[in-house]
């Protein structure tokens, strides 16, 4: 049964930053690299699925070692525009929950990244959240956001955008299934070229997004 709590935090007007990243597209389109908005987004899921999922998996499992995975993120995530993505939404999501779910919240070591993944993690755990909640609500909001930026940046509609958010269904139950039992050793970046498009962000002449 979904619960109340999971469809607040996954409605939009919940204010976690997500909206103001379009995970690579913005370049990738401006670079004319965007033949199949679709396939753009399944690649976005894998990225998600072996570059998130362990990190938010092991976080939920052990909230104690947030501060050495936020480390770990910090390392694993060298391209700098995706490092500045995750922890301002990290920031973002944390402050969020911790002002809506005062009594809830996790309190969190100073001095962190605050990177978004294993954020995500212990704030799902501590607010009575399934992992396989917190994990699938992680994928389909990078779906999600993807195909937000594509509608804002003139790819496609709003209402082809949400048929395509529809189709991606098996996809997202695929990662979901091979990344959802994945540990922080098995950290990787199944699409390279999505992480090359989303490094070269600072460089455009005009953006809508902040990566």
């Amino acid at each position: 049964m979904v619960t109340w709590r999971l469809l607040q935090l996954a409605d939009s007007a919940f204010p976690t930053g997500g909206f103001a990243h379009s995970g690579g597209l913005e370049a990738a389109a401006q670079a004319g690299e965007v033949r199949d908005l679709g396939a753009f987004t399944r690649a976005a899921l894998w990225q998600t699925g072996f570059g998130a999922l362990p990190l938010a998996r092991a976080a939920w499992v052990d909230p104690g070692a947030l501060v050495a995975l936020d480390a770990r993120a910090d390392v694993f995530l060298a391209n700098h525009v995706a490092n500045r993505a995750s922890r301002t939404q990290g920031e973002a999501f944390f402050s969020t929950c911790a002002r809506v779910f005062a009594d809830e919240a996790p309190r969190v070591a100073e001095g962190l990244c605050m990177h978004l993944a294993p954020l995500w993690g212990v704030v799902f755990r501590a607010l009575g959240m399934s992992l396989e909640e917190a994990q699938r609500l992680l994928l389909w909001s990078t779906a999600r956001g993807v195909l937000s930026a594509g509608v804002r940046l003139g790819l496609v509609g709003t209402y082809e955008a949400q048929r395509m958010l529809g189709a991606l269904e098996p996809a997202l139950d695929a990662v979901a299934g091979r990344c959802g039992s994945l540990g922080v050793e098995d950290l990787a970046q199944p699409a390279p070229l999505l992480d090359l498009f989303q490094a070269t962000h600072d460089r455009l002449h005009s953006r809508l997004f902040q990566s």
